[in-house]
């Protein structure tokens, strides 16, 4: 019996285990839309803007391990689409992306609707792919589902002619199968491994993102073998933060006396992570005289000169294989282990009149349960979440290391919708707010109650850090406050609006109970812009500056 391409593309999906796709739809995509419409597996998620969009499937795709697609229009709804494309790229997030191309036409140049999309992605995707011949279409759609999820996983893009997916296919014709992820040898390669941990006298671990489903292989592993763990940038539940064998995180900000344990190692083992600059602590480690071992698929080039080696392998089977293998070692728990605990505690905060982003993050941490999914944003208020959270459950924080403003929003809906038992907290700042805020409307729309917390406090944080360190003023960095809770309201949330320390807790509580997304104003110090760093009063003098008209 014939079929469409959509159809076959649909079935395709299906049987990869799809079970989300995301879009901003219009007038493109209309007969795979309809294909999609009657599957049942598959959830077609309609966003508000592309960017959300692409920061909702990336999302999914770090949460469940497991790819989600996203469409795009071409022009404008295509290059909307790039800073998500982008962040699962650096991420190593599985995802497949499908582009509209001008129907049945060669691809022309000059205008942003015909643009070459391929060229347009190629520097930000694993795969990407084109056709003009509609047969094709369902062959590249098992391509890219087998690019985004074999090596080093990333997004995988195909850009497919508007006419093609309504073209008869015949359902006869064979197609090669989407195939499951194998794991290289192993025997040899932990052996190997095992020796450098017997003969190191100050081994430490990095545990990255990849690592995550190999999570009670490895603490197992860091318990029998002694070793230190520290998790990579925003990927900190990996490793549990409570645990004695627990070294840091490796993100900004970090104390010398935190980086004792890696400054000392003479082996590192590197865990399902590609060690970007944020983790490396801008390529400071591993050192040259550090011996690294990277364990991992499609692994990468290391900035690191010095021995290396590198296992081609998943994550948990080589640490099952390593535990049958090395020799239990006693060794002390980490000096590192007691300065996290220092750096982790919360200062009094008592005397603060205003709300100070740490009483947020205590508050929230103690109120919400052990297993509650947090999202951020890049900007200087996710430290407060790094430092204080404290990350104990598995798969619960989902965070950008590419610095990308916007994320957190989309991607609390995209969590919930992939894990709707589960609370799932959005911790933005207000510039990520006004930039992809209006996805609480597809919160709304779909009955997905995620709590997001807006951290305002009228200046641009980061910008007002920079200038006060070089210059001891600062110019330009005021903003005007948003009222936030009347906007929730306006897009069918709740909202609130906290100015005092006294009304946090009440509207915490209420928030997590509440069986509709809500957006928490908090209104918090403004010369509180790090955990470490104070205006101190730069700011007041700031907004005494004439306004350039």
């Amino acid at each position: 019996m014939g079929s469409s391409v959509a159809q076959t593309g649909v079935r395709i999906l299906v049987e990869a285990g799809i079970r989300r796709v995301y879009a901003v739809l219009g007038e493109s995509f209309l007969e795979l839309l309809d294909a999609l419409q009657m599957e049942s597996a598959i959830n077609v998620i309609s966003a508000r803007h592309d960017t959300g969009a692409s920061f909702m499937a990336e999302a999914d795709g770090k949460l469940t391990e497991h790819p989600a697609v996203v469409l795009a229009s071409r022009g404008p709804g295509a290059a909307n689409l790039a800073i998500g494309v982008q962040t699962a790229y650096q991420d190593e997030t599985p995802m497949v992306v499908l582009l509209e191309t001008p129907a049945s036409t060669p691809i022309a140049t000059g205008g942003l609707p015909a643009v070459d999309l391929r060229a347009m992605f190629k520097p930000l995707a694993k795969w990407s792919g084109y056709t003009e011949n509609p047969d094709e279409v369902p062959g590249l759609l098992v391509e890219a589902l087998n690019a985004c999820r074999f090596g080093r996983p990333g997004p995988a893009v195909l850009a497919v002619p508007s006419d093609a997916w309504g073209v008869p296919y015949d359902s006869a014709k064979p197609i090669a199968e989407v195939l499951t992820p194998v794991t290289g040898a192993l025997g040899m390669a932990a052996d190997s491994v095992a020796q450098l941990i017997d003969e190191a006298r100050y081994p430490v671990v990095i545990v990255g993102g990849r690592a995550r489903s190999a999570r009670d292989e490895l603490i197992l592993t860091a318990e029998e073998l002694a070793l230190p763990v520290y998790n990579a940038f925003r990927r900190q539940d990996a490793f549990p933060e409570n645990h004695a064998r627990y070294a840091g995180h490796l993100g900004l900000g970090i104390p010398e006396r935190q980086l004792d344990a890696l400054e000392r190692a003479d082996l590192v083992l590197a865990l399902g992570t590609q060690l970007d600059e944020v983790t490396t602590q801008s390529y400071r480690y591993p050192t040259p005289t550090q011996t690294l071992v990277m364990v991992g698929t499609g692994l990468g080039e290391t900035h690191k000169k010095g021995l290396t080696f590198r296992v081609e392998s998943e994550v948990e089977p080589f640490l099952r294989e390593l535990r049958t293998i090395a020799r239990p070692r006693p060794r002390r728990a980490s000096a590192a282990n007691a300065a996290v605990h220092t750096f982790m505690t919360p200062p009094d905060t008592s005397h603060n009149a205003r709300v100070h982003p740490v009483d947020v993050i205590r508050t929230l941490r103690r109120l919400a349960p052990e297993d509650t999914i947090v999202t951020s944003d890049a900007g200087n208020f996710a430290q407060f979440m790094h430092r204080y959270w404290c990350f104990t459950a598995p798969r619960s924080q989902l965070g950008p290391s590419n610095a990308a403003m916007g994320y957190a929003v989309p991607a609390a809906v995209a969590a919930k919708l992939a894990e709707p038992r589960r609370t799932v907290v959005a911790m933005v700042g207000d510039g990520g707010t006004l930039m992809t805020g209006q996805e609480i409307e597809t919160a709304v729309r779909y009955r997905a109650p995620i709590i997001v917390v807006v951290f305002q406090n009228g200046v641009h944080g980061g910008l007002a850090m920079h200038q006060a360190k070089a210059r001891g003023r600062l110019s330009g960095v005021a903003v005007e406050l948003v009222d936030f809770a009347t906007w929730a309201r306006g897009l069918g949330a709740a909202g609130y609006t906290v100015e005092g320390r006294d009304e946090l807790e009440a509207i915490i509580a209420s928030a997590l109970v509440r069986q509709r997304p809500c957006v928490i104003d908090v209104r918090t110090d403004p010369d509180v812009v790090t955990p470490d760093i104070r205006l101190s009063g730069l700011l007041a003098a700031a907004r005494q500056l004439p306004i350039v008209e």
